[in-house]
């Protein structure tokens, strides 16, 4: 009887909690119709059924009403439906609102990794026009290197990442020095006020100068491919060559084949595609949705957002305990700042003009010059003057890659027909050059082919002729004391 009672008390609160929520309608109605729909009100005068706007949207609300009509057939007899479908949205709205302040503070849910600020580490480096530029070196000393490479990080990434995984006693068995640094904004380098890609290549050639390097390769991964490409267009006299993986290009690019493109876009996501033309049409909308994934403070969102085209390979790489805990580190670092600029800033360079053209990389003649003194020089002169970048470009591309589709390389080695293209069946976006020891070796063997080691220090000449000096005068003493 006592549970009877208490079903029936229930069921009595249920009802006169529907009843207040039908007259707490009413009121809101009565409320509104009192203030801002009367016929002096702004709203009637600009927005009711009088005005111009309201006679150019009669006629289409009519039809969509009229659509929607058959809804009705499911209300109460007894009920007006501009009534009943009003107190169903409230309804609505508030349940919607429950459920989604009861997930966010679920007590049951597994606590959330917080993205950590670490202490400053990074070298840094003073650019001419006054920023500091933060930077990490790896494998062998300036005087011992064979082989310099600079790379610039992806997006989402930071100097730490370098070339994941990669062991310094293979970047000394090659004699390779490794420099990466922070993009402009990124990590602990300064933001740049208006960066480009062309201001890209010069902070390059400046972090070269200052760390006293000559000659360098680029490498290049996913979207910090732009950077170097940049480099190879801006800078190409520094360059001994350059090293791709997953080469991001604009995916508006003119000189795409509309197959190219559509085999390109068909293997993103709705959200993916929205972001991209986002960044393209209203980057500063971008702003709104990083803050609440990127800036977050929290590694659930970011990983979430980096989930939206993974192919099988490369999910399960994510959650190999030692990639999680370089990737969460690397994150920690890029987002240290907590400026959402940068990061708009770089998705807004993937898809906009970049300056130049891939075409413009191609190796080709130079074109002759109707000026008398061109037409001169090369009467005199058997050598071909050439445009374009002369040193190897390599491109590795996994084929089951879906965050850079195989078909932006196609498009690549297309426009560079001399770039030499590596594809790699099976392998995803990060499979084959994240943590991987034999694809490290494979890599530096195609670049620089067998390992010789760093160099050896050379003697300076002088010392050496003293000391040889030296030696032939006590062989001389030596001499003259046994003779004696």
């Amino acid at each position: 009887m006592e549970w009877v009672k208490t079903k029936e008390c229930a069921r009595e609160f249920m009802v006169g909690v529907a009843e207040m929520t039908v007259e707490f309608g009413k009121g809101c109605r009565d409320i509104v119709k009192q203030s801002l729909v009367n016929e002096d009100s702004f709203v009637v005068k600009n927005l009711g059924r009088d005005s111009y706007i309201g006679k150019r949207l009669r006629g289409p609300c009519a039809k969509l009403f009229s659509k929607l009509s058959f809804f009705n057939e499911y209300l109460p007899e007894d009920k007006d439906p501009l009534h009943a479908w009003s107190v169903i949205f409230f309804v609505f709205l508030f349940a919607f609102l429950a459920l989604y302040v009861n997930f966010e503070r679920d007590p049951d849910a597994p606590p959330v990794k917080q993205v950590f600020l670490h202490p400053p580490s990074a070298s840094r480096v003073v650019l001419p026009d006054g920023r500091n530029m933060a930077y990490k070196e790896q494998g062998v000393s300036s005087h011992k290197a064979r082989f310099s490479v600079i790379a610039p990080h992806s997006f989402l990434s930071s100097r730490l990442a370098g070339i994941p995984g990669v062991k310094d006693s293979m970047l000394e068995e090659f004699g390779i020095r490794l420099l990466t640094y922070d993009l402009p904004g990124f990590g602990e380098s300064d933001p740049h006020p208006k960066r480009n890609l062309e201001s890209s290549a010069a902070d390059m050639a400046f972090l070269a100068d200052a760390l006293g390097v000559n000659k360098f390769w680029v490498l290049g991964y996913s979207s910090g491919s732009m950077h170097a490409w940049a480099a190879l267009r801006y800078i190409p006299d520094r360059l001994a060559g350059a090293a791709m993986f997953a080469p991001m290009v604009n995916p508006y690019d003119p000189m795409m084949t509309k197959e190219e493109r559509r085999r390109t876009w068909n293997k993103w996501t709705r959200r993916r595609k929205f972001l991209y033309f986002l960044a393209r049409r209203f980057p500063r909308f971008l702003a709104f949705f990083y803050q609440r994934s990127l800036l977050s403070g929290k590694h659930g969102q970011i990983d979430r957002w980096l989930s939206l085209s993974l192919g099988r390979r490369d999910k399960a790489l994510m959650e190999d305990p030692i990639y999680e805990e370089f990737w969460q580190r690397d994150v920690e670092e890029s987002t240290r700042q907590r400026n959402v600029k940068p990061f708009v800033e770089e998705a807004a360079l993937q898809v906009t003009n970049w300056g130049f053209s891939l075409s413009d990389l191609k190796l080709q003649k130079r074109k002759q010059s109707s000026e008398l003194l061109s037409w001169l020089k090369s009467m005199f002169t058997e050598t071909q003057e050439y445009t374009g970048f002369l040193g190897p470009i390599h491109i590795w591309q996994g084929m089951d890659d879906k965050v850079v589709p195989p078909s932006m390389t196609d498009f690549v080695h297309r426009v560079l027909p001399g770039a030499a293209v590596h594809k790699l069946p099976y392998e995803g976006h990060f499979t084959y050059i994240y943590f991987c020891h034999e694809c490290h070796q494979q890599i530096f063997t195609t670049l620089f082919g067998t390992p010789q080691g760093p160099l050896s220090i050379p003697i300076n000449v002088d010392q050496a002729t003293q000391e040889t000096n030296i030696e032939q005068q006590e062989v001389v003493d030596d001499d003259d004391y046994a003779t004696n």
